[in-house]
């Protein structure tokens, strides 16, 4: 799958753009990280927008069972057993006509008695085609020159529900539909009326002066766009409150359209409409695998009466019912599993949530720390989850020590994990109020959770701890100007800013320069600010 490119919906499309929350609705450092601690810089902000999230998906074995669960997938499985010791084929390997309306009847697409309609033959002889296409039966000729098709050899593993087995040839289905789909939405209407293909041997469509056709340029921008919506819906999952999931057609197409900052005006609604348009088909033949849950555009809505224009998405607010009617769609489990995979295939980074918490406290705060991809509150509460919390604030604080670029950081996550952990670990952050590293973090969570008897920090602790705190933000959200001033008008500067500065630029941490500097360029009582940027100097010069 291409890298898509990041746009933004923006107050957008009309249909329920308001109530989904989207990835292109939030800064990149929200959905990725701690830039900053990373070294990344403006400059790399384009390389970082196509990081994926990390997801959570079931065990292999549920995701097997959904798979076989498929209808269509079922469908090949059951006709590979139905071909039994043997079936007779066609030249191509097609069901021979007496052997359709028994496939249909076996699959229940028609009645046990009675005519079968062409329609449920088309359907059987599409799960024929699939089973094939992944050697669930295997074709070959007798000795008297008959084709035949035996089971083959995956078709046990899989009806006993491998996992293994399961989920590699549903993987290959749906690359294949996936890549059917595209073809299907490429060629020209009057083609894909009648099945596709030039007749006498023609190419589909002149050749450019790049020496490109015209289908295979339709082909290619058809797989582009649906590449850039399923790498949307499944960042959109990824960060979807359960039972979230679901997209308005219109808020994808949207992100696919609409520049980022910008609202769309009327040329960029209709090109929301002609996205929608484009993907509607494609999405129902990926929902046909499992992939989705979809509900395809009304195509009343597109109808134009006479006198009247079509319908353009966005020109006015839809309810909900009526906003459905322009198509919604939802990322299955199987479908995230799907698309991690080619992922994984062209070389991305695609990680799982829990995967950086495998270890113990040390591996799992440098882990977070140095990942660019990663969902803090989900690997510290999978750490979390389980464990007794005593033991576990104990490793945690421990672990949170030390002086080095990540120290403030570590420190941050450690008090998040901490209030997963909840009042149970209340002995442990005791042990560590004299700490002078921990101490007026410890001091701080006791308080936050209702404490009455914490003793007050000492001018040195108190100060140093004002210092890391600011170092954590500058770590974890790059600076983000907004967050910074409202930490800095809880700064108790008083009426004497000289004197506050004059103290703070002499703690001994790796990054008071950078906090007064960040002070200096960020509060706005200039007098305060002169008195930051002047400490800030000391506090380089000192170092």
């Amino acid at each position: 799958m291409a890298g898509r490119r990041r746009k933004n919906a923006g107050a957008s499309a009309g249909e329920g753009a308001a109530e989904a929350v989207l990835p292109a609705d939030l800064e990149l450092q929200d959905l990725y990280g701690a830039f900053a601690a990373h070294g990344l810089d403006d400059e790399d902000l384009d390389d970082a927008a196509v990081l994926v999230p990390p997801v959570r998906l079931p065990p292999e074995e549920e995701l097997a069972e959904q798979a076989k669960a498929v209808p269509m997938f079922g469908y090949a499985l059951a006709l590979a057993r139905w071909a039994a010791p043997h079936r007779e084929v066609d030249e191509f390997g097609d069901l021979v006509q007496a052997d359709r309306a028994p496939a249909a009847r076996l699959l229940g697409l028609a009645p046990a008695e009675g005519e079968v309609p062409e329609e449920a033959e088309v359907e059987a002889l599409r799960a024929w085609s699939l089973a094939c296409d992944l050697d669930l039966v295997e074709l070959g000729t007798t000795a008297e020159g008959e084709h035949v098709a035996v089971p083959g050899p995956d078709l046990d593993p899989a009806e006993q529900g491998d996992p293994e087995t399961v989920l590699e040839l549903w993987l290959t289905a749906a690359g294949i539909v996936r890549e059917l789909a595209v073809e299907a939405d490429s060629l020209p209407e009057d083609e894909a009326a009648a099945g596709g293909g030039a007749e006498g041997g023609e190419e589909p469509g002149e050749e450019d002066e790049d020496g490109l056709s015209e289908v295979e340029e339709a082909r290619d921008e058809a797989a582009e766009l649906l590449d850039e919506a399923l790498q949307v819906l499944y960042e959109t999952t990824a960060f979807a409150e359960p039972g979230n999931e679901t997209v308005p057609l219109g808020v994808l197409a949207a992100l696919l359209v609409v520049p980022e900052g910008e609202e769309p005006d009327e040329e960029l609604l209709g090109d929301i409409t002609d996205v929608m348009v484009a993907l509607d088909p494609m999405l129902g033949d990926l929902a046909e695998l499992g992939l989705l849950d979809y509900r395809p555009i009304d195509p009343e809505l597109f109808d134009e009466e006479e006198g009247e224009e079509a319908a353009a998405v966005g020109e006015e607010p839809l309810d909900e019912e009526e906003s459905a009617r322009f198509g919604l769609v939802r990322l299955t489990p199987l479908g995230q599993y799907g698309i991690r995979q080619w992922l994984l295939e062209d070389g991305y980074d695609a990680p799982l949530v829990g995967d950086l918490a495998q270890g113990d406290a040390a591996e799992l705060l440098r882990a977070v720390c140095e990942s660019a991809n990663v969902l803090p509150e989900e690997e510290l509460r999978v750490w979390t989850e389980g464990r007794e919390p005593v033991a576990a604030a104990r490793e945690l604080l421990a672990a949170a020590r030390g002086g080095d670029a990540y120290g403030p950081l570590r420190r941050m996550l450690c008090v998040s994990a901490l209030n997963l952990l909840g009042p149970g670990a209340e002995p442990a952050v005791r042990e560590v109020l004299d700490d002078p590293e921990l101490g007026g973090a410890a001091r701080a969570w006791l308080t936050a959770q209702g404490a009455a008897d914490v003793p007050v920090p000492d001018r040195a602790m108190a100060l140093w701890t004002v210092v890391d705190t600011f170092a954590a933000q500058l770590l974890d959200n790059g600076g983000d100007a907004e967050l910074l001033r409202e930490l800095i008008t809880d700064l108790p500067v008083t009426g004497n800013p000289a004197s506050y500065f004059g103290e703070l630029w002499r703690v001994d941490h790796p990054y008071t320069a950078d906090v007064l500097e960040a002070v200096g360029e960020l509060h706005l009582d200039r007098a305060v600010a002169k008195e930051a940027r002047k400490a800030a100097f000391k506090a380089r010069s000192k170092s």
